[in-house]
């Protein structure tokens, strides 16, 4: 063909040459209609398919169920087209498990208009390709582990921008302008952007709603962010300066605005005033001083103020009494002193109070906090409160999260705790309380977490807790507990869905506050797994979602059950009484505990056989350690196949080493010394293999392999091992230090 036109081209006839290049011009003029039909686009959709079901062998989405000859490719499911039906607009496969690279060829369908793959693991740098979608006005990639610098600049119809928690990074000082053109959105929260941003949205004419929290921002603020609705920068750290008068000047919209957890300095403009339909105003993490606005009480709609942990001075004004829409009052970590302040008793709208941080030392009965008529938390934790626990918080019918911990609080814990029916977290940790647990607490149906940790508790753990059905999260270690482990205590969390079915129906649609990340870092355990994957992605605004999560009870952790590799998200519960002296046998049915992911039983006194429905449980942590447990190592822990942390130390199991032990391939701790009646051989090869010999101390009965320094073991295994007492350990250390 091509010499063909070259002969033709080679003759000096003019009508030639015009017919030819007449047919050139219908040539390309039919591919490229032949490119802009449905059917070309159908093509491109089922090139995206291959693509996605070439990385992705499992969990595929419902891409799989796109075929040409099945029916239409506007009734394929994530597919939108126009209203004739003539060509596709919009593909959204988001939530759908997919990873890999994004397909470099959605230009490919030029009447793209709407993209949204968020909530996948889509890795690697954004392709120059999605810059060629110049129709292209929703672009949604959040919530993948996207990386690379931000380039769109062929985007200029882009109204919807989204690309929030990700790992994107570097400076958008000159990029971001080159796009925002119509931009109305634009979320680039949770990833890792720097550089200045004092300047860059002058050119957004329509830009209404910016999130550019937990980056790394630097520099002063943009002035103009008061002709916004939403404007956050929350959590960047390095944003600093002052924040002026004259940012609040003219016709302010804003209805949100977060500026929390940064470096801004100063006293706060009481000009604020003017942007009259505020909701929220986050001024929590800075380093403002003097006194809090007094202004701030004539904006109305106000119903979220976060003045915690800045240096504001402790006379609260008068005039914020007049919001009358004000939910959520945050004043923590102001390090106010003294008493608690009386105007907090006068805040009968408010339904959180968050007042952490603050050193107070009383004032809790003269403020009448407790008489608040509609308070749903109250945050009194990091404090220095002494002397009994107040028992007219039972009078607080409304409560549902009680916050006390990190006080000086002594004595008993009042029996009238109990009478909370709606309560849902109690959290009396690191106290001086003595006494022993109220029975009253078994009347606590609702109650989601029990925490009780680092006091001086002692007596049994009373069976009604049993009748806490919707307990999932208990934790009473480092205490002095004696007594047995009951039975009816195996039923505790067994049906939390009536107080998540409460939460979901829930309307207060308000920012999270500061406890939120505080309380959960403290429930949640770091150090356990399945737990210690929320520690990587809690930030201020993620630990809002994160709670939120819980509290309506949707899945979060991934968890999978006994003799399952594949993880869920699903609820996942934990039981820590370790640390006192419960003695006694565990009880055969704790295998109903079906949603127990972390078990630590270590330095009590429990003796006897363990379970064998141990092996039942979704169990990612197991700890035993320094208990008196004896007989054979159930061959049923091999069954928990995402384990990862399992101590057995210290105890007096017998009986041959259950080679069921070496098929938990995601097992990265495990410790089975000072069993000196164990035996049997330990595999050469397999997951046991990768461990320490430090893991398997003191058992002159087991056999090694080879690459075991044995001699070295069997010097450390010389003492007793049957009492696990501290001296004993230390004594052995120094045999093996000589």
């Amino acid at each position: 063909m091509k010499m063909g036109n070259r002969a033709i081209l080679a003759d000096d006839d003019s009508g030639s040459r015009s017919l030819v290049y007449f047919l050139l011009f219908v040539s390309i003029t039919a591919i490229a209609v032949a490119g802009d039909s449905l059917d070309s686009d159908g093509e491109v959709l089922l090139n995206l398919k291959s693509y996605l079901e070439s990385r992705n062998p499992t969990n595929r989405g419902m891409y799989t169920e796109w075929k040409m000859e099945k029916q239409d490719v506007c009734q394929w499911p994530g597919i939108t087209c126009t209203p004739q039906g003539s060509r596709v607009t919009g593909i959204n496969l988001s939530d759908l498990t997919i990873s890999g690279a994004l397909f470099g060829n959605f230009s490919a369908l030029t009447q793209l208009t709407y993209l949204d793959l968020s909530r996948n693991t889509i890795e690697g740098w954004i392709p120059d390709d999605l810059s060629r979608c110049h129709n292209l006005k929703h672009l949604n990639l959040s919530h993948n582990i996207l990386d690379g610098e931000l380039s769109l600049p062929g985007l200029s119809n882009l109204e919807v921008l989204d690309l929030s928690v990700n790992r994107i990074a570097g400076d958008i000082h000159s990029s971001f302008p080159l796009f925002c053109n119509s931009l109305v959105v634009a979320n680039l929260s949770a990833n890792n952007f720097t550089g200045r941003i004092d300047d860059i949205f002058n050119g957004c004419r329509y830009l209404k709603y910016v999130d550019f929290s937990s980056n790394r921002f630097s520099g002063d603020i943009w002035s103009g962010f008061g002709r916004l609705v939403q404007f956050s920068v929350s959590e960047n750290h390095h944003l600093s300066g002052n924040i002026s008068a004259s940012m609040f000047r003219g016709n302010c919209t804003l209805q949100v605005l977060d500026l929390s957890e940064n470096s801004f300095v100063g006293e706060f403009p009481g000009q604020v005033s003017n942007c009259q339909n505020l909701n929220v105003l986050n001024l929590w993490g800075n380093n403002f001083t003097g006194k809090i606005p007094a202004e701030i009480g004539s904006i109305s709609s106000l119903r979220g103020l976060y003045l915690g942990n800045n240096k504001f001075s402790r006379d609260i004004p008068e005039s914020l009494l007049n919001l009358s829409n004000l939910v959520f009052l945050d004043l923590s970590r102001n390090h106010f002193g003294g008493d608690v302040q009386d105007i907090f008793g006068r805040f009968t709208q408010v339904k959180y109070l968050v007042l952490h941080g603050n050193s107070y030392v009383g004032g809790i009965y003269s403020s009448n906090i407790l008489k608040l008529p509609n308070l749903l938390r109250l945050d009194l934790s990091y404090n220095s409160f002494s002397g009994q626990l107040p028992a007219e918080i039972s009078q607080i019918q409304s409560l549902k999260f009680l916050i006390l911990a990190y006080n000086n609080f002594s004595g008993d814990i009042p029996q009238e705790y109990g009478n909370m029916p709606g309560l849902q977290a109690l959290d009396l940790s690191f106290n001086n309380l003595t006494g022993s647990i109220p029975a009253s607490f078994g009347k606590l149906t609702s109650l989601l977490w029990l925490t009780l940790a680092n006091n001086s508790l002692s007596g049994e753990i009373p069976r009604e807790i049993g009748n806490c059905t919707s307990l999932l999260w208990f934790n009473v270690a480092n205490n002095q507990l004696s007594g047995r482990f009951h039975p009816e205590l195996t039923k505790m969390g067994s049906n939390p869905f009536p107080t998540f079915e409460v939460n979901r129906q829930n309307k207060d649609n308000i920012i999270a506050g500061s406890g939120e990340c505080l309380a959960m870092r403290r429930w949640i355990p770091a150090e356990f797994p399945p737990f210690m994957f929320v520690y990587a992605i809690l930030t201020k605004q993620s630990c809002g979602s994160l709670w939120d999560h819980v509290l309506k009870g949707y899945g979060l952790f991934p968890v999978c059950s006994a003799g399952s590799t594949v993880r869920t998200l699903d609820i996942s519960a934990y039981l820590q009484l370790s640390g006192n002296r419960l003695s006694g046998e565990v009880p055969a049915n704790i295998s109903q505990m079906k949603k127990l992911s972390t078990l630590h039983l270590g330095f009590n006194e429990f003796e006897g056989k363990l379970p064998i429905g141990i092996g039942q449980l979704p169990l990612a942590f197991l700890n035993l350690t320094r208990n008196h447990f004896s007989g054979q190592i159930p061959q049923e822990i091999g069954n928990l196949m995402c384990l990862q942390n399992l101590d057995l130390s210290y105890n007096n199991f017998s009986g041959d080493f259950p080679t069921s032990l070496n098929d938990l391939n995601e097992m990265s701790k495990f410790n089975i010394s000072y069993n000196s009646f164990i035996s049997g051989v330990i595999p050469s090869t397999g997951q046991l293999a990768t461990f320490e010999e430090d893991s398997f101390l003191g058992n002159p009965l087991l056999q090694f392999p080879s690459f075991f320094n044995q001699s070295r073991n069997n010097t450390s295994s010389s003492g007793e091992a049957d009492n696990g007492s501290e001296e004993e350990e230390e004594d052995e250390a120094a045999i093996d230090m000589s």
